[in-house]
């Protein structure tokens, strides 16, 4: 199946304890169905210190799965995406607005 939501896409959260936040995708792992959105889902994590870098509680964005997240359209609404082909190329859609994205 094709991908509805891809790295560098605008998205806002829909469920969970981020619900309402919005940020860019960092990155999508499809077979897993899930994507790491810069500023949302953080943990922190603990870190040994090494050389050059220094240890302590560092935060990191966990994963969010994809069915939590919808696109952001031209007007700052979520939307869902869909697919058509302009020409001899398939483009995906924004279903609010129907602009391509």
């Amino acid at each position: 199946m094709a991908a509805k939501l891809r790295k560098g896409d605008k998205i806002v959260v829909l469920a969970g304890k981020d619900k309402g936040k919005q940020g860019e995708i960092a990155s999508v792992n499809p077979a897993k169905g899930k994507a790491i959105v810069e500023g949302v889902n953080v943990a922190l994590r603990h870190a040994k210190a090494t050389q050059g870098e220094q240890g302590g509680r560092q935060p990191v964005a966990m994963p969010i799965d994809l069915s939590n997240l919808a696109l952001l359209d031209k007007n700052g609404k979520a939307t869902r995406v869909g697919f058509k082909f302009e020409g001899d190329k398939k483009v995906r859609f924004a279903k609010t607005t129907g602009d391509v994205i």
